[in-house]
């Protein structure tokens, strides 16, 4: 890798799409056919190289935008490879600003999906030349051309100016590492990634950058490790940036405070090196700076100018997020108390910029982009070793002309024909406005849909039960809209623990009879637990800790062995669908609760 980099050879590009569009697997491709591997490294390392982080190996997603480099020729190529889901979309607000161009990918048979819409909008509005290719062509459903003329109409809709409708196209298998100009007759014949190479360099622009002048940088990404501390990462947008230099970090308030850069890195492949300077258009990563936050700006310390802010996009849910309240507190978790869940977050709001906390009493009301994005942060804590408890998520409404609005979604659901019904029904409870039906290629009916952000809570769940899992959904907030009446409770009632103590078999036989349960036997519990989903509306107490009582007429194997269904296990994303606003999740290392928040029956009965 060139440390002396001529500022003309550096090409720098956001990689976008929807999620499972392939994305990730294209930079890897990339990676591994510039030798940014030895062979032997390549052939190591996990299929996916880019997507490191724990959960997203098990999610198959990517969850914080990425930047990493290959060198090609005399070109050094920075890719920022950016996550899928709306509910990151903060990561590629924050990221955009660093690139001068995008590799679009499209999916051969899906086509534009909701996040293509959203983040190629965010492209284009900051001036991005744009690059497409149509990705997965060997799949059996692939309809190309229906394809090509549903981008035309995206950039009709998108385009800021004349020159963005003027984009090359590209077609490749990203899987197998090929690309072609034009579509290929024979998928299977030799090919690799050279193509896409050779129309990074060819149509992406140089940075538009002063190479001379005072220093100047914004700060869109943070990283650490044991050794050298916080990484500022950023592009240089004036002049270099040398190893020791005095800076002065321009904070968010307005304020300038003196520092020093202790040393230069680069990325190569997933890997950062040490280089003596980094000159205008390349992307850098900085030490020394402690104080540095995303959205700040580290300028020459003799002539400190600040940049324009990092604007995103506002947060359209929020939960409670608090210090273990149940009797079980403690006994599970390292980390229990407000102060250390307070401090953890803290460090989130560092890195996480679609993120805001508030306090609420002893806890906490944390807020971000959807059910998916909150979800990510619990897990994430929870492994961490934090013991804490959730509400149900909220929507954060907004006043506009002394109205109270609520977001809006758009909702594009896939699901085949026999199921169309079972669809329609569910989201027409929830005040759902159809807004497009029509048959896919694919053998399945595609339904555009508006809808409240509230009322789309559970619904998830509700209908992938309901189509027997063939349901496909994907949403993005489509705006605001003044909020309307509350909906009716769309669940059944619950049936809850009347005692503390440890299930048995015999007890939850008649757990089974009046609805679907969630523990197993020999399993601890506390009174106000929810133990299972009732068959009727209302909520039902249960004693499922009693014995059965021995005599010397009743042994234990008189009535034969006790034969229970295993128990529904929910997820943590089911569990947040699931509890409604008297109940609570409570979240240990080891063991996800439902509860109601009032655990004392007479009080819950009062209330």
């Amino acid at each position: 890798m060139k440390t002396n980099q001529d500022p003309t050879k550096i090409r720098n590009i956001a990689v976008i799409a929807h999620v499972d569009h392939g994305k990730t697997t294209l930079v890897d491709g990339l990676l591994k056919q510039s030798k940014t591997f030895r062979d032997n490294q390549a052939e190591m390392s996990q299929d996916l190289i880019m997507d490191s982080g724990d959960q997203e190996k098990e999610r198959g997603i990517t969850i914080t935008a990425k930047v990493t480099a290959v060198q090609h020729g005399d070109y050094r190529i920075n890719i920022i490879d950016t996550p899928g889901h709306a509910d990151f979309s903060g990561e590629v607000e924050r990221t955009l600003n660093m690139a001068d161009g995008c590799l679009l990918i499209v999916d051969a048979q899906e086509g534009p999906m909701p996040q293509t819409k959203f983040v190629l909008g965010k492209a284009l509005a900051a001036e991005l030349k744009p690059i497409v290719i149509i990705n997965k062509i060997d799949k059996s459903g692939t309809r190309i051309s229906e394809v090509i003329n549903e981008l035309d109409d995206l950039f009709l809709e998108l385009a800021v100016h004349e020159d963005q409708l003027h984009y090359p196209t590209y077609y490749a298998i990203g899987r197998a590492g090929k690309a072609w100009e034009s579509v290929p007759d024979n998928p299977q014949a030799e090919a690799d990634l050279e193509p896409i190479f050779d129309a990074i360099t060819k149509h992406i622009p140089a940075p538009k950058v002063e190479a001379h002048g005072p220093f100047q940088m914004l700060v869109t990404a943070l990283a650490w490790d044991n050794f050298k501390g916080k990484y500022a990462v950023g592009r240089i947008t004036r002049g270099s940036v040398k190893a020791g230099r005095p800076v002065a970090l321009c904070k968010k308030d307005g304020s300038i405070k003196k520092d020093k850069i202790d040393l230069v890195f680069m990325s190569h492949g997933v890997s950062r090196f040490e280089v003596d300077q980094g000159v205008a258009g390349d992307i850098v990563q900085l030490t020394g700076l402690e104080d540095a936050q995303i959205g700040e700006t580290i300028a020459d310390g003799d002539n400190p100018q600040a940049l324009p802010l990092l604007e995103v996009e506002a947060p359209t849910l929020r939960i409670y997020l608090g210090p273990n309240t149940s009797p079980l507190k403690g006994t599970e978790g390292e980390f229990n108390t407000s102060r250390q869940i307070s401090e953890r977050l803290k460090k989130e709001l560092e890195i996480n910029v679609g993120l805001q906390v508030k306090e609420d009493g002893i806890g906490f009301l944390v807020a971000g982009r959807g059910e998916l994005h909150l979800s990510v942060l619990i897990e994430t804590m929870r492994r961490e070793g934090f013991e804490f408890e959730v509400g149900r998520p909220q929507v954060v409404t907004r006043e506009k002309d002394g109205k109270i609005e609520e977001p809006i979604e758009e909702l594009i659901v896939e699901v085949p024909a026999e199921h169309v019904g079972t669809v329609q029904q569910e989201l027409g409870s929830r005040r759902a406005t159809l807004k497009e039906q029509f048959a896919s290629p694919k053998g399945v009916t595609k339904l555009i849909y508006e809808l409240p952000t509230r009322t789309l809570l559970g619904a998830k769940g509700i209908l992938t039960t309901n189509t027997k899992g063939t349901v496909i959904m994907h949403s993005l907030m489509a705006g605001y809209k003044t909020q309307g009446s509350t909906l009716q409770q769309l669940r059944n009632g619950v049936l809850i623990s009347y005692e503390a103590g440890t299930t048995t078999p015999y007890a939850l036989q008649n757990v089974e009879a009046r609805g679907i349960c969630f523990v197993a036997a020999g399993v601890k519990v506390y009174g106000g637990q929810i133990i299972g989903l009732n068959t009727r509306s209302d909520d039902m107490e249960i004693n499922v800790c009693r014995a059965k009582q021995l005599t010397n007429m009743r042994s234990t194997s008189s009535d034969g062995v006790v034969q229970l269904t295993p128990p529904t296990i929910l997820s943590l994303e089911q569990c947040l669908d699931f509890i409604e606003n008297d109940e609570l999740l409570e979240v240990t290392p080891q063991n996800l609760r439902l509860r109601k928040k009032e655990l004392d029956p007479n009080k819950r009965k009062r209330r």
